[in-house]
Formats: C-alpha cells, structure tokens, sequence
C-alpha cells in the first residue's frame, strides 16, 4: 500500500519503484534486461541456462503473501515474498524454505536507480549491504553469507526440510541513518494477520467470492495508505499491442478510476477506504473546483509532466517507455460525474457528512451548467481533436442528477428547479445528437458513426432503463461491431498503421472492464444464461493468481497493458454482484 513489486514465475522481481508507486524504479528490468535492476532468488541453475520456472505459486490464502514452489532433481524449495503494511518506508521480505532434500540457491540482487540508469555504491556497514546513489539508499539484511561480483550481490546457499533463509530490502533516504533491522517472520505473522481482519469486511458472500476477494484486495493494495490516493496501477508502459506505441505510465489517480473504485469498496462493506479517499480528493481538488484536472499524484500532485525514457528498450521492445502523464491537462467531462457519483454513494452508504465534499459537488455542477455541451477529449483520454462525446454528456448527466438527489434529501440547498432544467436539456440532447435512428444505436460521439463501449454504461447510469429499446439496440450493435471471435469488448474501432479517432496509430486488444461492463448490461436486459457465460471466460483470462491486466490481445492469446489494472478489477466485482443478485442464483 505504497508500492508494489512484480514477481515472475521464475523468482525475479524485475519491477519495483521506491519508495512510492510513483517513484523511480530500483528494478526497471521489466522494462528493459536484467541490466536496468533485478532480484532474482530460485534454484541454482547453470551459468548461461534459463532460470527454472516455478512449478506451483499461490497467495496464502486471503493476502498478499506470494508463495512460489520449484521442484529439482534434489529436492523442493519454497520462496514466500511478502510487503508487510507498515507505517515506515516499506520493505520486499524474502524468505526461502526447504519442503524435501537439500536444494542449492542463489540469490542475485542487481540495483538500479533512475529507472536503470544510475549504478549505486554498494558496499558493507557491519552484517549489512547497502546501496547508495542520490537520495536513495536501500539496505540488505540476510543471515547468508553474500558477496560481490559484475556489480551484482550475490549469495549461494543450501535449504533443507524445515530450514529458513530470509532475505530483506528496506528503503531509506541516503541522508539518514541505517534502517531497523527487521523481523521477517513477524512481519509475515503481522501481514498475514492484517489482510486476513481486512477480508472480514466483506459482505459479499456470493457464488464468486475467491475472485470477488482477490480483486478487492488488489484494489486495497493499489491505495497509497499514507494519503488515501489509489493508482490505476503499479506499472508504466506495459504495452496496449505488443511492439506498438500505445505504452502510458498509469501510477497516478486518476479521478475516474479511483471513484469507481471507491464504488465498488463500499457496495462489499469498507467505509474507511471511502473517507480516506474522499478527504484526499478534498485536498487535492483544494479550493479551485473549476480547474478540476483528470488525474492527480498519489499525494495530490498537479504536475505529471510526461517523458520518454530512451535508454529502455520497452516491455518486448515496445518503445517508448514514458514516464509522467501528458493526458493529465486533458478536459474529461465524464470525470465529473465519476466523482459525484462516488460522492453520492458514500452518502447513501451512511458515510459521515462532510460539509466541504457537499460544497465541492455543488460547485462543479456549477462549472457543468457553463460547459457540458463543449467538446471534450473523453474517457479514452484521446490524442486527436476533442469531440462531443456521447459517454461524456451522459455523466454529465448523472452528475447533475446526483446532486438534484443531494438537494431533495435537504442535506444541501442548490437552485433545484433550474437544474432539473439542466438535467432535462442534456437527456434530450444526447437523445436527439447522439442516437442513430436508422441502426438503432447510441454512438461515440455527436454525428459520428463509430461505437465505442463506454455506451454500455447508459443502463448502468440509470440515463434509460434497460429495457429501453435503444438501450438493447446498442448493446447489439456492440456485439456485432466492437467484439472480437472470443465475444471480448474493444473500446471503438483502431485503424492499423493510420491515425485513428484517438490520433494514435497501431491497435490494442480487447478491453477487459467494456468486457465486464456487456455481461453487466446483458444481466440487465435479462440474458443472464449468456451475461454470466461471458463473465466466466473472463475469469479464465486471469493469471495463475487472479490479476488481470488492462486488455486482452486476441490474437495471441495474452493479457496486454498496464498490471495489475484496478479499472479491469472494478467491474469484475460489479458484475460478479450483479449476476450474484439475479434470479440465475435465486436472488
């Protein structure tokens, strides 16, 4: 819950940013070679040769304790990697266990600053192994024996039954003192033990819960604990098409994202979450509602100014690498109604009254009623000229009509009559500008003929009932437009090697929550039977431990994009309540 490691199935951390999500990354190899920083720690193999797969990994149970198991020829080993939550800067805990025989190790600790570019002085203080460069420090602590060679700390041991070898890294700034020592098999007591009391807030109890509970604690994860933002996701520049440009760093908060998140945390049971992330927006939004921006740091940074990072090659040489985020000075009108939305379920939730959060919803309807029927760049943060999306109108919408449902409570005095008006014009606007009578579709935006799956959402919204027959004939002509032969979602239509309606070139696969969001829709007009077949080959994509990537390439068969991804989590509770709720389980 400040930052996040990426472990393969062969033991190699090769992601890991300190001492934020958004920080520089330490092992950038991900990105690049095993030059740009690892930590590998696995079975002992030859010089040159693969390192071996792992046969068996899991999460213990309900947390996020990694446990990798490889068996050899001499026997089995188990790897537990762990980041206790804690209130100093946070640490990656790696203990090695023997299971069956003795089995050789090697660790092999490879640190790289600045995103790989910044080699450290490494060297020793007592027991410890430190790594120095610029204001970043991070210490090794380990009871086996280590030494070093091609800038690289290395240590070879031998686990039997029973036996433990624990290995630490904790960040701290190079300007101050060494670190505490730490406690690894406290700390593993002490983590299993915090998601095992978070778990136990969940009120869903349905027939999906292991995927429910996994995604939850994902979502939970990916909240930077010291202020409440949460991250899209942990990584930049994990490829949309694999080779292609369409590489974006997403370890911000994006208003969007972390609202909808915030939805889904409060329809299975957690307040708290809620409120801390209602009084980071209220901080970072400050006193300038009008100048309302679509993503923010983690802390409430404006500044996310978006670089190239040229000396890596890419995730399978998917150039560029950016790091920053130049779609954060877009104008998104949907954004406004993401977060009235998550506003006003906080407060039919019973959350305690915030007398500025009122204010700040008033406030942006205010800036609404001026500019809901200006063109904007849209959800998909588009790089071409702006448009009259249909889906931005929309949560518009829903955020005027959130607010007219905040007045009526007499929580907030508001003029009502004139924006029940508002709320009028921009229902019969969208219906008379952005419906295509002849195919009996809503499209992407005014005049066009493209789709685009953010239509889906017209039924969720509660903008028309699903019975609505222009709701139905949309979510068909998604079907028969924007699916792929798997039944997948893509969000409009890409155009190859030329510029498309986003003004990138390339394609991208299918996008995993448009996916979600038509077996919701389909639940809701109900087909349930094919609503929850198609959610079901949605948790078939997930990898061998239920985290799901942004997009899914069809084509080879691969999950795509930035990992894990709460925007692809989210909706998969959504409609796991949903289906859960509906009569194909007698609900």
């Amino acid at each position: 819950m400040q930052t996040a490691a990426l472990v393969c199935r062969d033991g190699t951390a090769d992601w890991l940013c300190l001492p934020r999500f958004d920080s520089h990354a330490a092992f950038a190899g991900l990105l690049g070679t095993e030059e740009h920083g690892y930590w590998r720690i696995g079975p002992a193999h030859p010089s040159g040769a693969a390192p071996p797969r792992a046969d068996r990994r899991r999460y213990r149970g309900d947390s996020l304790v990694l446990e990798s198991e490889w068996d050899t020829a001499r026997g089995t080993v188990r790897v537990i990697d762990f980041m206790p939550p804690r209130d100093g800067a946070p640490q990656l805990i790696r203990i090695v266990e023997g299971v069956s025989g003795r089995v050789p190790m090697r660790s092999a600790l490879r640190m790289r600053f600045s995103y790989g570019r910044v080699v450290p002085w490494v060297h020793k203080v007592g027991d410890r192994t430190v790594a120095v460069a610029g204001p970043d420090s991070v210490w090794l602590d380990t009871t086996a024996d280590t030494f070093g060679k091609d800038l690289t700390t290395y240590s070879d041991f031998t686990v039997s039954p029973g036996e433990r070898v624990a290995f630490t890294i904790s960040w701290q700034p190079s300007h101050s003192g060494p670190p505490a020592l730490p406690d690894p098999d406290g700390s593993l007591e002490a983590t299993e033990d915090f998601w095992r009391e978070w778990v136990e807030h969940c009120t869903y109890h349905g027939p999906y819960r292991d995927a429910v509970v996994r995604s939850l604690i994902t979502l939970k994860a990916l909240t930077y604990a010291p202020t409440g933002g949460i991250v899209a996701a942990p990584t930049t520049s994990l490829p949309e098409e694999i080779g292609g440009v369409r590489n974006w760093d997403y370890r911000f908060t994006w208003l969007r994202d972390a609202a909808i998140t915030l939805s889904s945390l409060l329809r299975t049971g957690y307040r708290e979450e809620a409120r801390a992330w209602r009084e980071w927006l209220l901080r970072a939004v400050a006193g300038d509602p009008e100048n309302l921006q679509i993503m923010y740091g983690i802390a409430g940074e404006r500044e996310l100014s978006e670089a190239e990072l040229s000396w890596l090659p890419g995730y399978e040489n998917s150039r560029p690498v950016r790091v920053g985020n130049g779609a954060a000075g877009q104008l998104q009108l949907d954004v406004y109604g993401e977060v009235t939305e998550a506003l006003h379920l906080a407060h039919m939730t019973g959350l305690a009254r915030n007398d500025y959060a009122s204010l700040l919803q008033l406030r942006l309807i205010g800036y609404l009623e001026d500019h809901w029927n200006e063109p904007d760049e849209g959800i998909w943060e588009v790089r071409g000229p702006r448009r009259h999306f249909v889906h931005s109108k929309v949560m518009a919408w829903v955020a005027v009509d959130r607010t007219i449902k905040l007045i009526e409570s007499g929580d907030v005095d508001g003029p009502l009559e004139r924006w029940r008006e508002l709320r009028d014009d921009i229902h019969r606007d969208v219906c008379e500008k952005g419906y295509d009578k002849e195919r009996n579709t809503f499209t992407q935006s005014y005049g066009s003929k493209e789709l685009d799956a953010s239509l889906l959402l017209i039924p969720q919204m509660g903008f028309l009932p699903p019975d609505d027959k222009r709701v139905i004939g949309t979510i068909e002509a998604i079907q028969r437009e924007l699916s792929t032969p798997d039944g997948f979602v893509l969000r409009y239509p890409t155009a190859g090697e030329n510029a498309g309606v986003d003004g990138l070139e390339g394609d991208e696969g299918a996008f995993l929550a448009c996916s979600f969001w038509l077996a919701d829709d389909l639940a809701m007009i109900g087909r349930v039977d094919e609503a929850r077949q198609l959610f079901e080959k949605l948790l078939a994509l997930r990898n061998d431990l239920g985290l799901l990537a942004e997009e899914w390439d069809p084509h080879l068969k691969r999950q795509v994009g930035n990992f894990p991804q709460a925007f692809s989590h989210v909706p998969l509770i959504d409609t796991a309540l949903r289906l859960t709720a509906s009569s194909a389980f007698g609900g």
